[in-house]
């Protein structure tokens, strides 16, 4: 009996910054603006903590797909610009706000 429940499950990457300072962040979620795909994260750590939506941190970055060496399907998460970021950030702001949390339990 394998007990595996995909449902709690987390997405967690780790990034670094141009300093070399690594963070670890929760894939939260995924949409689509323009035709592109982004993916909105938050602090790994934060995640587990309860906070109000409107306290919570989140990162928006773009997702390059690619594959790898051997051929699987792998993620690249890239910063967007500075002017873009303030669209997608009130977007998924109000994808938050909507929807409540990010933990689909459907």
């Amino acid at each position: 009996m394998n007990g595996e429940t995909p449902d709690l499950e987390r997405d967690i990457i780790e990034i670094s910054d141009e300093d070399g300072n690594t963070f670890t962040l929760e894939v939260c979620d995924y949409f689509f603006y323009n035709g592109e795909e982004y993916a909105i994260l938050r602090d790994a750590a934060e995640s587990d903590e309860e906070s109000a939506e409107e306290d919570l941190s989140i990162l928006i970055m773009k997702v390059n797909p690619y594959k790898d060496e051997n051929g699987e399907e792998m993620e690249e998460f890239v910063p967007v610009d500075e002017d873009l970021l303030e669209k997608l950030t009130q977007l998924a702001r109000s994808t938050i706000l909507n929807e409540g949390d990010f933990d689909d339990e459907e």
